[in-house]
């Protein structure tokens, strides 16, 4: 008889390409999936999972906690690989580089970063591939401006050689720079047609928002896609669209029965969370979206800001500030109907937009754990996956565990795999596929983070494996385990 390094024995399998969902033993040697048999299976290490499920290892696609801590507490939402597309990396070589120096819990990948490779060309920023290039300049309106044609052949240029280098796309932050000429946007998707790999867009404003915005936001984006023939990404659809989600997936709906390729992603949450200093929270355009100065908090910060003479004050002083946005209220239901709605929009991804920890005291050791105690970050970090499936599976009964399961594996492995190769092996509990895999009781799953809690790890992940190696084992992390692995085009 054929014995495997490890055996998840009698546990409910959910493979959503093939539509498996039956008790099986899972074999899995050298960090590969060996065998899914109805029948018994030796092994070195047999784990017995019965009554709980075994799925594909969660992929986000949307996470900017990329460094181990933030790692740590995605795996404990049953996270196995996070990739930054949104925002992106520039040098990507460079982000890439410093994870695989630092080591990683989790699988990690990046997209290149339109923003930052523009803010090198329009300020001379000197860029080392992470976050901080792009918050400490997010307010600067010098970069935010239309450019020249020699300009954004420059930057298409940069761009082009980071593709080169690995990126898994194009990450554009339009909606930081909503004034920008939408002919450039369309290079950036013509640029990415070209290398078949998707572009990943936070649109900038949706007209009813900004009357006088360049273009709508999302006609933007689909006529990118039939113009250029790029797969096109719509980031976090429910905190841009907002109460006007339907309207904008109707676009997405009408351009795919076109023949082009819109893809889409969605959190439950309705509090978004960003740079203080992007040009939509200027205190004269909040009423846009139906906001006020209160509506926003600085993460770390008791309360929320009181008025618009604060808020400028800190749109000056700390730009890169995070900052909680409260879009919608998620505890009314008529509200949430609208998260709701993007959520189980068609083929729609669960991803996070998880941001990086801050601890309120200063950084700390960055590898110990448990996390302080006053770290903190968007509930979304560190639950998005639990809440996902407390809510939409088991509360109200709008998506089966096998859908909701797939919206969090396959949905994303197919976005990012149809030019990643290595995509094509996570995403499924099938012979030949990545031991990324995430074992979870569903009558217990749920999130635990708060707004006031923010980084409360989940529970009911009872165990996450990354290349067949535990990063969690009955519920607890395990801080020496390193087993990510860089994804790259």
């Amino acid at each position: 008889m054929t014995s495997y390094d490890l055996v998840l024995a009698r546990g409910r399998v959910i493979d959503p390409e093939t539509g498996l969902d039956a008790v099986r033993d899972v074999g899995i040697t050298g960090g590969v999936i060996r065998a899914v048999s109805g029948r018994p299976l030796a092994g070195t290490t047999r784990v017995d999972v019965s009554g709980l499920v075994v799925s594909p290892g969660f992929i986000d696609l949307h996470s900017h906690s990329m460094d181990v801590a933030g790692h740590r507490l995605q795996a404990l939402d049953g996270v196995t690989t996070v990739l930054e597309l949104e925002a992106g990396a520039y040098p990507v070589a460079a982000a890439y580089r410093r994870a695989e120096i630092e080591g990683r819990p989790l699988n990690y990948g990046f997209a290149t970063s339109w923003a930052v490779a523009r803010m090198a060309v329009l300020l001379g920023l000197e860029t080392g591939g992470g976050l901080d290039d792009f918050l400490a300049n997010v307010g600067r309106e010098e970069w935010q401006r239309a450019a020249t044609q020699g300009a954004v052949d420059a930057i298409v240029g940069m761009l082009e050689r980071d593709l080169s280098d690995g990126a898994l796309g194009i990450g554009i932050l339009v909606g930081y720079a909503p004034r920008i000429d939408p002919s450039e946007y369309l290079a950036v998707a013509a640029l990415a047609a070209r290398a078949g790999l998707p572009t990943y867009t936070h649109a900038r404003e949706l007209v009813e928002m900004d009357p006088g915005t360049p273009i709508d936001g999302a006609e933007e984006i689909v006529r990118a896609a039939a113009e250029t023939g790029a797969h096109m990404h719509y980031c976090h659809v429910n905190s841009t669209s907002i109460r006007h989600v339907d309207r904008v997936l109707g676009l997405v709906e009408k351009v795919r029965a076109e023949g082009s390729r819109v893809t889409t992603e969605a959190y439950p949450y309705g509090a978004g969370m960003t740079g203080v200093g992007a040009a939509f929270l200027a205190p004269e355009l909040l009423h846009r979206r139906g906001l006020t100065p209160h509506s926003i908090g600085l993460l770390g910060a008791e309360g929320r800001i009181a008025d618009a003479e604060t808020l400028r004050g800190v749109r000056e002083t700390e730009p890169g500030s995070a900052a909680f946005v409260h879009l919608l209220d998620e505890d009314d239901p008529a509200e949430f109907a609208f998260i709701q709605r993007a959520l189980t929009f068609t083929d729609a991804a669960v991803a996070t937009d998880a941001v990086p920890l801050l601890w309120r005291s200063g950084t700390p050791d960055p590898l110990s754990w448990p996390l302080a105690r006053d770290a903190v970050t968007h509930p979304r970090t560190a639950g998005t996956y639990g809440r996902t499936l407390r809510r939409l599976v088991r509360e109200n009964g709008v998506m089966s565990l096998a859908e909701a399961v797939r919206r969090c594996t396959l949905v994303p492995a197919d976005v990012v795999g149809s030019g990643v190769p290595a995509m094509r092996r996570k995403g499924r509990v099938q012979v030949g596929c990545d031991a990324d895999l995430t074992v979870f009781d569903p009558e217990t799953v749920s999130d635990r983070a708060t707004y006031t809690e923010t980084a409360r790890p989940s529970a009911g992940f009872v165990h996450v494996l990354v290349g067949g190696d535990f990063v969690v084992r009955d519920e607890h992390l395990l801080p020496a385990a390193m087993p990510g692995r860089p994804v790259r085009s």
